[in-house]
Formats: C-alpha cells, structure tokens, sequence
C-alpha cells in the first residue's frame, strides 16, 4: 500500500497532519489526555481565552437539536494569564501544535492579548474568533463587517510574530467578501466557519431552552453550510483554509479537502465520542493510500470551484 505523507504547512505553521481538534469542544487539551490519544492530532486549538477572565452565560448552556447541538457557553475562560500559568506548561509537553483561539471586544483588546501571547513557549500560532460583538460600535460582531474583519485581522497580525488563522462567521450576508478582505490582512490562513446562531423554544413553556435565548449551532447538521462556504472561498481567496463543521467521521473530513481545505478541525463530534478525530486521521489516510496518493494534500480538489456545480447547469430542453 502506497505511503501517506500526512505533513503540511500553513504560512510558518508546521503540522504534521491536517486533523485538528476545534475550539471551545477540547477544553485546553488536558481534559481529553486520558481518553484519546493527544499526540496522534495535527494541532490541538485551544477553548477562546480572553485578557480576563469570564464568567460565561447562565444555564443551561447546552441542548442537543436535530443532528447537532445548540451551545450558550459565553466564552467562559480563566483569562490569559491563568492561562499561561496553568494550562500552557501542559500543552508544552505535547507533540501537536499548539493554537490558541483569542477574542476581544474592542480591537485594542485583541492586540494586546497577541502581544502577550508572542514568544510563549508552546504556542505555535493564534486562531481570531471574529464573531465576538465591538462594543465600541455598538455590538455589531467583528466578522459582520468586511472593514472590521479586515482591521482586527491586520491589528493581530502586526501586533505578534506568529502565524494567524482567523475563524470566520457564517451569519453573514456575504462570506466570500469578507474572506476576501481578511485575506489581505497579513494573516496565514482562514478556519472556515464558526457555529451558526439559532434557538430553542420550549413548547410546554413558551421559554426558551438556553439560559442565553440564542446559541450556536454545531454538528453534522452544519456540515453542508461549511462545505459550501469552504467552496466558495476557495474558489476566490489564495489562501489556506482550515475547515470545520459537522465532521464526524472521516468521509466528512476528505469532502471538505474535496472542497479545497487544506486540514479539517473536528468539535462537536468530541463530545459523543472523544476519539472522533483519531479515526478522522486514521480513515483519510488510508484511504488517500487506496487511492494511491502519497500525501494527503493531494485530496484536496480547488480547481472544480471555478467551474460551474453539475447541479447547476441546465440540460438541453430543461
């Protein structure tokens, strides 16, 4: 059977496979030590972490939907600092890569959790949540707003030396247009897409089932809303995507390659099976050693997204 090589790159980011595990379904990696196996993963992307600590939404903060799961966590996080003191001397140890997910509420709060982050040993790079509201413009989201998105991406960039992977929303209007603006940031990649927002009703009550009202939804239920947004930004952005949505078994991971990512995170599958991401690796690289392929970058499909979906053409006489 042909030899798989599983490296690749993106920007200065070296990992050596394209299976990450997603942010906010993983903890800071040392909840999951005893029940998969860690070191097997490209990259462990850790829970967002903020410059203080948060306390997160009231419950309850999870529900399980049709095909997925809504969440109302809130970012809950010990801050930055605890951070760095207690969780980042773990993460050291291991062999993935390490990649911290950050968010702010103003673009100064970002900036400065970038520059604390710089030259820590351990971190191999920093993922942007851009889906987190601007309080100096009134809550409208960072990934809402092409300008925004563009200058919080860009002020990350500038403000660190490591490489930066920025987690687009997909409650937006126009993605691609956005990517497009981000992609001119300065930054090395794009994690493509973060939960969409949805709700719960209790109908005996008439309440709603999160603490929060509103959540974000994951699972398999996302999946083809990622996939059409990892296709549609491929096919306009030179840059690499990472993608994430819905993954839970290793055919979802190889059609998201199939689309033009680059690597793939898993999240919420983690939870119903903490060893989701290990078959994810082992299945993808057996099979691109089916197919005689001798990397599994070589899964990867960009060019049909120039070209028009067949589903989309019309037939003589339709």
């Amino acid at each position: 059977m042909t030899k798989v090589n599983t490296a690749l790159s993106i920007g200065e980011l070296k990992l050596a496979n394209p299976v990450m595990v997603a942010s906010g379904t993983f903890g800071f990696g040392e909840e999951y030590a005893d029940l998969m196996d860690v070191n097997a993963l490209g990259a462990v992307v850790t829970k967002g972490v903020s410059l203080e600590a948060r306390r997160g939404n009231p419950p309850p903060r999870t529900i399980e939907t049709p095909a997925g799961m809504l969440n109302s966590v809130g970012l809950e996080n010990p801050g930055v600092e605890v951070f760095l003191r207690d969780k980042l001397p773990w993460l050291r140890k291991i062999k993935p890569a390490v990649i911290v997910n950050i968010f702010g509420s103003t673009i100064e709060e970002y900036g400065r959790l970038a520059q604390r982050l710089d030259g820590q040993e351990g971190i191999d790079a920093l993922e942007v949540n851009i889906s987190c509201p601007n309080v100096k413009q009134g809550g409208i989201a960072f990934g809402s707003d092409a300008d925004l998105a563009y200058q919080v991406s860009a002020h990350v960039a500038k403000s660190c030396h490591l490489p930066v992977l920025v987690k687009c929303s997909p409650n937006v209007t126009d993605l691609v247009a956005i990517a497009k603006r981000v992609a001119d940031a300065g930054v090395a990649g794009l994690t493509l897409i973060n939960t969409l927002r949805g709700m719960a009703i209790d109908y005996r009550t008439g309440r709603p089932m999160l603490g929060n009202g509103i959540g974000g939804l994951s699972g398999p239920a996302i999946r083809p809303v990622a996939i059409r947004a990892v296709f549609e930004v491929c096919a306009a952005v030179d840059l690499p995507v990472v993608g994430c949505g819905g993954i839970v078994q290793w055919q979802d991971a190889v059609e998201f390659m199939r689309a033009g990512a680059c690597a793939v995170q898993v999240g919420s599958a983690t939870f119903r099976n903490p060893k989701t991401a290990n078959g994810v690796l082992a299945g993808m690289t057996a099979f691109a050693a089916e197919q005689g392929l001798h990397s599994t970058q070589s899964l990867m499909v960009t060019a049909h997204a120039k070209s028009v979906p067949t589903g989309d053409r019309k037939e003589p006489g339709a």
